[in-house]
């Protein structure tokens, strides 16, 4: 059970009693608007050859309505970087700029908000995405890496700790489909005092991670960590979300947000989005089951992949008004539908 007094950096949006809205995919929205990324950095790539890209996209999201905006460094990490040709101190650098240029864009956006009663201000979310990403075969829809735990520590230490040092509210470890690679994350979160995680599952269905663990399993890991300020599902087919969310939230109290995409679904082998035979269509705009995801206990909403400003602001309409119930007086932020606990 989520321990009293920990409260986080979401804790204030969740205190007003409305969900958080997070925004939307980055990358597909930058390739939305004609960019090419089609190396194995993808998003990063434009940190390379086209900040100004990131920056301006950021600041979309933040015009839709968004709470939180996530950087463009998912699919960003130092072996990533090195294997295309960029040394370590490169790929700080570049790492350092992917939160740099959404800080930017939220203090311009701030800015522009100043006097505006109630307002707080946006969130930076240091993305890191799993040990998949940086595959870039598609792994993110798999998780069976066959890797060593000390493979994947490797591979998120350095990054998670230059997160912590950055002006980021917090870092989002995102799309990890692996429940080893979760404990891996909050292994290294215990021993990074200065950061708080937001920690967000891939799943394959409405009730397991893509290798197989069950989400309850995670659920209650993050509930026993330190310094988890949420926990909750992205890059999952809209429709398996109110699944996940019952599932979670009966093994913690821990705010859970959820971002899926747009209902599309990815073929790693070809690199196209196309619409399941049988699925429903709702372009980018995952908003039809938000009221009913916040109903079932949601803290915040959002969306991933092909899901761009369009979508969240269409999802901001849509819950306009809406409220949480809360499981409790906690300060922490723990909401969610009353009596879920088992």
């Amino acid at each position: 059970m989520s321990r009293p007094g920990r409260i986080g950096p979401l804790a204030p949006f969740f205190a007003r009693g409305r969900p958080l809205i997070a925004d939307g995919g980055l990358a597909t929205a930058l390739e939305a608007r004609g960019h090419r990324l089609d190396t194995r950095l993808w998003s990063a790539e434009l940190l390379v050859s086209n900040p100004d890209a990131i920056r301006r996209t950021h600041a979309e999201y933040l015009a839709a309505g968004a709470d939180c905006i996530s950087t463009a460094s998912y699919q960003a990490s130092f072996p990533g970087f090195r294997a295309q040709g960029y040394g370590d101190g490169d790929a700080a650098a570049f790492l350092e700029l992917s939160v740099a240029l959404a800080i930017e864009a939220r203090d311009e956006f701030r800015a522009e908000q100043a006097g505006r009663i109630g307002w707080l201000r946006p969130l930076v979310a240091a993305s890191a995405g799993p040990y998949g990403a940086y595959l870039g075969d598609g792994s993110e829809y798999d998780g069976r890496y066959g890797v060593e735990p000390r493979v994947l520590d490797e591979f998120h230490r350095r990054r998670f700790r230059l997160f912590a040092r950055s002006d980021a509210d917090l870092i989002l470890c995102e799309t990890i489909p692996s429940g080893l690679e979760v404990e891996v994350v909050l292994g290294i979160l215990a021993e990074t005092p200065e950061a708080w995680a937001w920690v967000s599952f891939c799943c394959a269905d409405g009730a397991r991670l893509w290798d197989g663990t069950p989400v309850e399993a995670v659920a209650r890991l993050c509930d026993r960590a330190e310094r988890v300020a949420a926990v909750g599902v992205n890059c999952v087919a809209p429709a398996h979300v109110g699944e996940l969310i019952g599932r979670i939230r009966g093994e913690t109290d821990l705010p859970v947000i959820v971002y899926p995409n747009s209902g599309e679904v990815y073929d790693a082998h070809t690199g196209a989005w196309h619409w399941p035979a049988n699925g429903a269509r709702g372009a980018g705009e995952p908003t039809l089951e938000a009221r009913d995801w916040i109903a079932r206990g949601a803290a915040g909403v959002g969306g991933c992949c092909r899901v761009g400003p369009a979508g969240i602001r269409a999802l901001r309409r849509q819950v306009a008004g809406v409220t949480l119930a809360r499981t409790g007086d906690s300060p922490d932020g723990g909401l969610g539908a009353p009596g879920q606990r088992r």
